[in-house]
């Protein structure tokens, strides 16, 4: 049992558990700002295109049994959830993209700086 908290301990004191443990918690706020996004914004201009009375996607569904609400497939709750992947993946994309090209820039200058200190 020791050995296995001692290997726990080294995990967690590892900055990688950290950084994940930051990027899940700015992930969920993020995904409440998309998640409001689609539903505020986007989904009510889909709503002018085959919107409903009630907000919903109405021309964007089909009851396949009349009457029987467990029946209807809703394309327009698919197609939110669309866009909001899409978003998701696009903005994890760019940032990731960017972290690369901040560690590729931090690593030019370090080989620089080593470069000149070698030549003096």
């Amino acid at each position: 049992m020791k050995k296995f908290l001692k290997e726990f301990k080294a995990f967690i004191d590892q900055g990688n558990v950290i950084d994940l443990a930051v990027g899940v918690i700015i992930g969920g706020a993020f995904k409440d700002v998309v998640s409001a996004l689609v539903e505020k914004i986007l989904t009510p201009i889909l709503n002018c295109i085959g919107g409903d009375a009630q907000g919903k996607l109405g021309a964007l569904q089909i009851q396949l049994i009349p009457g029987n609400d467990s029946t209807v497939i809703e394309f327009g709750s698919f197609i939110s959830s669309i866009i909001s992947f899409t978003i998701m993946a696009l903005i994890v994309f760019l940032i990731v993209k960017a972290v690369r090209k901040a560690a590729t820039i931090g690593k030019k200058k370090k080989e620089e700086e080593e470069t000149e200190e070698t030549e003096e």
